[in-house]
């Protein structure tokens, strides 16, 4: 199995079942994951080789304008698309085996958990997995230890407050935070001109 059959699987059964191909499939990439992200997370990297491994970990076709600050964790890494002026501060997490995109001028803060994987609530089913996306639209904001969950949107220009456990979807131009994240308010068109 590769990483296109891998997401065209997971697309049509929305389900990864213990012991499977698929299962068998995240346990390589988890340990190819774990080599890039040691190289990442191993020493003072400049910014250009920082990004050169960062892509090679994704397939993703390297981004002149993304920025990582380290350390970086993922357990798979070859579901991650970003796109232009993106910044992930340091100690962040992506759990992507059901994907995660990042819109254009996102901001990333420390600590931030993403997670794309449940677990199947039947105990006699409980290692089989619930895989699902995570994408943030344009100009997101997401607060340090925010933690967003699978299967969730972030709409244009949203901020996700520090602290966060986003569950549900995040419309754009609104503020959310509290556990679980609640819009707090919406985001005027004066404050947006003034980023």
């Amino acid at each position: 199995m590769n990483t296109a059959e891998y997401r065209d699987s997971i697309k049509k059964t929305k389900i990864i079942r213990a012991g499977s191909a698929e299962h068998k499939f995240m346990h390589a990439a988890a340990a190819r994951a774990q080599r890039y992200t040691s190289r990442i997370n191993g020493g003072s990297c400049s910014q250009k080789k920082l990004r050169k491994l960062f892509f090679a970990l994704t397939g993703q076709e390297e981004e002149e304008s993304f920025c990582l600050f380290p350390p970086f964790y993922t357990d798979f890494g070859q579901n991650i698309r970003v796109g232009k002026r993106v910044f992930v501060n340091e100690g962040c997490c992506f759990q992507d085996q059901g994907g995660i995109t990042i819109g254009d001028g996102c901001l990333i803060g420390h600590q931030v958990v993403m997670a794309t994987l449940d677990h199947v609530q039947d105990p006699d089913r409980r290692a089989d997995m619930i895989p699902a996306p995570i994408v943030l639209g344009k100009n997101v904001w997401v607060g340090a230890h925010a933690t967003i969950l699978a299967d969730v949107t972030v709409g244009d220009n949203a901020v996700i407050a520090a602290g966060a456990v986003v569950t549900k979807d995040v419309p754009e131009n609104t503020v959310v935070g509290g556990v679980p994240a609640r819009v707090l308010k919406k985001i005027s068109k004066t404050e947006r001109d003034q980023k």
